[in-house]
């Protein structure tokens, strides 16, 4: 599933955490990884020198993001690495990396810096996640993200649509390398059933959704019986983006797969602001994979 991982690295502790669970992944799927360190122009100049800066002051930031990639290279020792250093915008550059050179999966820590400046910060994780038409692995360099020895519980929520579909083979097939257990969810999103703030739900539609999640978390782990995989349901009603945080707080997870659009009751739930939500405050990765996966 995935021969080529790529890191975008500015050297902070979130940038090298990600690097290694993308170590990890690479040795799980026998996959190369490439370091990239964007120079960003725009961001060296500042806002108030139009004229840009000077050709040497620019190979002196390139030799810096050399260095930077050179300090995260022994992480990936007995793993095939190629390294690059661009100039541009972070995440256009970025995602322009991960065309030309067919990429498979993207691992980013969500905040960093460049100089006085954030260049891997959260709206660029984001805009990343918006855009790239492969997985996108976010993490932060918090305790709980340690990778470890890998992965043990996989987390997988799911409103049984076909973007959520993708985000689930991408999770099995995590679990799978790693011998995790799955952990199949489902959040009723209580607000889209709701005629009002203060409204409760007609039981009748909350029973009709109940039953699609508890559908849509079978099919889960069937595929992950099939896989030869533990795995658990679960269905609760909700709210979307919180109940997949408390559940992953709650359970210990290493892992969330999940896609970016979706739908839940009468409108979407796994959407982008909740992927972005759990992005934001996952204490564990997340793997977001954008619905044009599967186009």
């Amino acid at each position: 599933m995935y021969d080529t991982v790529l890191v975008p690295t500015d050297g902070s502790d979130h940038a090298e955490r990600a690097g290694a669970h993308a170590a990890f992944l690479a040795r799980a799927f026998d996959a190369s990884i490439h370091l990239l360190n964007v120079v960003d122009l725009q961001a060296a100049a500042g806002p108030m020198n139009a004229g840009g800066v000077d050709e040497a002051y620019v190979e002196r930031l390139e030799s810096e993001g050399e260095a930077t990639i050179g300090a995260l290279e022994p992480i990936f020792e007995d793993v095939p690495v190629e390294t690059a250093v661009v100039r541009g915008r972070p995440s256009e550059a970025i995602l322009d990396y991960a065309a030309e050179h067919d990429v498979d999966l993207l691992a980013m820590g969500t905040h960093g810096r460049t100089g006085l400046k954030r260049y891997i910060a959260g709206s660029v994780v984001e805009h990343v996640v918006r855009h790239a038409t492969v997985p996108v692995l976010t993490t932060r360099a918090v305790e709980t993200s340690t990778v470890d020895d890998g992965y043990d519980e996989i987390v997988i929520p799911t409103d049984g649509s076909e973007p959520a579909t993708a985000a689930v083979e991408h999770g099995l097939a995590i679990a799978e390398r790693a011998d995790a257990r799955v952990h199949a969810i489902n959040v009723v999103n209580v607000a889209t059933l709701s005629s009002g703030p203060d409204q409760t739900a007609p039981t009748e539609l909350l029973a009709e959704f109940t039953a699609r999640g508890e559908r849509a978390t079978e099919e889960i782990a069937t595929a992950a019986a099939e896989r030869g995989l533990d795995a658990t349901t679960t269905v609760r009603k909700g709210f979307p983006a919180r109940d997949i945080l408390d559940y992953v707080e709650a359970n210990d997870a290493d892992l969330v797969a999940m896609g970016t659009a979706g739908r839940s009751g009468l409108n979407r739930f796994l959407l982008g602001s909740t992927t972005e939500r759990v992005v934001r405050h996952s204490p564990v990765p997340v793997c977001a994979v954008n619905a044009r996966d599967t186009e």
